[in-house]
Parts: structure tokens; sequence; C-alpha cells
């Protein structure tokens, strides 16, 4: 090609390696996008600090210690999601409906979901044979409710707007299975973001969970960070650099003019009056305050006219509810349920100890139980004070 045009060999080449994808590559459904690693740093930190309480929000739920460590950063496909982790798992959706537009999704491992539930439920997170049912998905569900609204409040303090979610959803889904792409949500077709933690839930759990986001969502994300803090930033210079106003020029001095003479004060005679000649100072009169000491009413328990002690015959006829309490005890559900006709219940009263007496629930006596013809009574032996 030394004079500049091509021969037909290398337009016949040209033509190939286009047909052959040698061209650029058509974008994905990502719009061809792909974040920085300023926007992956910026993530990570968002993702640590919201994690952060959401993991406080776990712990409340099963009362175990939970660690959740610094996130891992990084794009990949679901093809990627496929190859590294466990099979079956469940795909938590949360959508944002307030202060950011887009959702995510989580992945917990099939196990990992078990423990949870248990834990949730009462157990001791040992007990993982049955499997995942619509109440194992439900239960899920109201947990990453509590952690993500808990991130979602985070995610508010450093957007400076309210942010909101809605309720989510939780599907298990079994990846070694074909799919078409129709069970997953349509940003995972294509490149997302993905966010990956370590799951500690006491000695119970030591796994791996991932938050999925799409990459638009995640480079909106960054970039309100990004403002926020910059107007942050700007409010504080603003209030490290004020300082009160600097005084005003002073005007040009006048012609130098002879000092005004003062008049002397006035010379009082003897008799207080001025002398001839002075002239009167006028003295503005000193106000008169009433200085009193402070006087209380004495404290004594008698009472004030409108609650005196007549009064109490307007709720004479009031009906208040007398129960008469022969013992208490506590039992299981297992054993309420094992109740049958001629069980004996064992209370924590001893045999000829006083019972108690309650006037709407509250104790104001102790009595004995008698017997009046064919009815029981209580004789009261001693007023609670």
């Amino acid at each position: 090609m030394s004079d500049g045009s091509l021969s037909q060999e290398e337009i016949n080449a040209l033509f190939a390696a286009s047909e052959s994808g040698g061209g650029d590559a058509a974008p994905s459904d990502s719009g061809g996008e792909s974040i920085s690693s300023e926007e992956m740093d910026t993530m990570g930190e968002v993702a640590n600090i919201c994690m952060g309480t959401a993991a406080t929000a776990l712990f409340s739920l099963v009362n175990k210690k939970v660690e959740i460590s610094t996130p891992v950063v990084s794009e990949a496909t679901w093809d990627d999601i496929i190859e590294q982790y466990e099979k079956p798992c469940v795909l938590i959706r949360i959508g944002y409906t307030k202060g950011i537009d887009g959702s995510n999704v989580l992945v917990l491992r099939e196990r990992d979901v078990k423990v949870i539930t248990n834990l949730m439920m009462g157990g001791d997170g040992t007990e993982l044979d049955e499997e995942i049912g619509e109440i194992h998905l439900s239960a899920i569900s109201e947990a990453m409710n509590q952690m993500m609204g808990s991130s979602a409040t985070s995610l508010s303090s450093m957007l400076n707007r309210m942010v909101d979610i809605s309720p989510p959803t939780s599907d298990l889904l079994d990846m070694n299975e074909s799919d078409d792409g129709s069970s997953i949500d349509s940003f995972l077709q294509s490149t997302f973001v993905k966010i990956e933690f370590r799951l500690q839930i006491g000695d119970l759990v030591d796994s791996k969970l991932m938050q999925l986001y799409p990459i638009s969502l995640v480079k909106e994300m960054c970039r309100n960070v990004t403002e926020s803090m910059a107007d942050d930033s700007d409010s504080t210079v603003e209030e490290d650099t004020y300082s009160e106003p600097a005084p005003a020029p002073a005007a040009a001095a006048p012609e130098p003019q002879a000092a005004p003479q003062m008049a002397p004060p006035p010379q009082m005679a003897p008799q207080g009056q001025p002398m001839m000649g002075q002239p009167m100072m006028q003295v503005p009169p000193q106000q008169q305050v009433n200085v009193q000491p402070a006087q209380f009413q004495p404290f004594t328990g008698a009472y004030p006219m409108q609650y005196s002690p007549e009064n109490i015959d307007l709720i004479m006829d009031v009906p208040l509810e007398v129960t008469v309490e022969l013992g208490r005890t506590h039992k299981s559900i297992q054993d309420i349920l094992d109740f049958a006709p001629g069980t004996i219940i064992e209370l924590n009263k001893i045999a000829g100890e006083p019972i108690d007496v309650l006037v709407n629930g509250k104790y104001v006596a102790k009595g004995e139980v008698v017997v009046i013809e064919e009815s029981f009574g209580i004789r009261i032996t001693e007023i609670m004070k």
C-alpha cells in the first residue's frame, strides 16, 4: 500500500473481520457502561456503612452475634454467579420506592436461610432437615425487610434525602437447572455490579452474602453521594471561614477644631440646691421596686376544696371487678396441650396460706376461704397498704 490506497486483498480482509465480530462490540443491556475504580471505592464505602446497620438489625432478630465483613465490589455476569455460588440459593428482591430509582437483589445460600429462619422461630439453628417452604421464604423476607430498612436509613443520611424500600420478595432458585432468563431480574441478564460480604452468625454460619446492583443504579448512587459530600464540604468551609464583618473604614478626619468646653458639674449648696450661675442637672428619679420575701402556702395533708373526701360520693356506684386468686404457676405449651380431665396442676401457694384479693387487677387484701351455705366466700384477714 505504497500509494496510500487499499488493495483488494486488504478490503476483503476488513470485510471479513467485520463479519466475524472484529469490529466494535454491540452495547449490552447495561448500555455498554462500566464502573470506574473510584465508583467501586465509593460503592464499597456505601455498602460497608449500610451493611453495618443491617447486621445490627439481624442480631436483634436471631439473638446471635452477627458479623458482616468489609465488602468486595466487582463487575460480574449471571454465569459468574452460577459458577461460584452454592446451589440452590434464595434470591431476595428489594426495590427502592423513594429517594432513588431502581432495585437490587440479595443472594443467600439455602442453608443460611434455614439457620436464620430457625433462629427467628425460637430454634437453636441446628434443625435444618426441613425443606425450604413458604414459611421460610416469608420469614427471610421479613428479616431482609428489617435489615434493608436499617440500611435505607443509613443511605438516607449519606444522600441527604429520604430513601425507602418496598417489602422484599424471596424465591428459591435452583441454578443447576437451565434458565431462559425469565426467573431472574432483567438487569442480571447483562453485566452488573456484585458486592460480596462474608456473613458470620455465631458459630452457625460462616458463608457469603451477595448484593447485586444494576450498573446504572450504582452510578446514580455514587454520583448522589459525591454531590452530597461536596455540599457538606462547602457548608463546612463557609462555617469555618465566617468572621465578623470588618468595621467600615474611618472617614477622613475633619479639620481640627477646638474641643468643646464641658460645663463643670454643678456645685451644690449645703442645702442641696445648685449655686447661682450653675445649670441644674436633671437626674431621672429612681424607680421604686416593691420587694417582698417569698411566701409559700403551708404543706399539709388536707385536701383542696375541689378534691375533698366528700367528692368520693360521686363514684360510689362505679362497679369494680373483685378477683380471688388461689395461686399461680407456669407451664409450657406442651404441658398445656397435654391437659385432660383429671390433670392436677400444682400452684405456688401452700395449703392454708392466705389467698390474694385483687380489685381490677390490683392487690388490695389477703384472706381465707370460707363456705357460706353452698357457696364459697372469702374472709378478709389483711388489707394491703
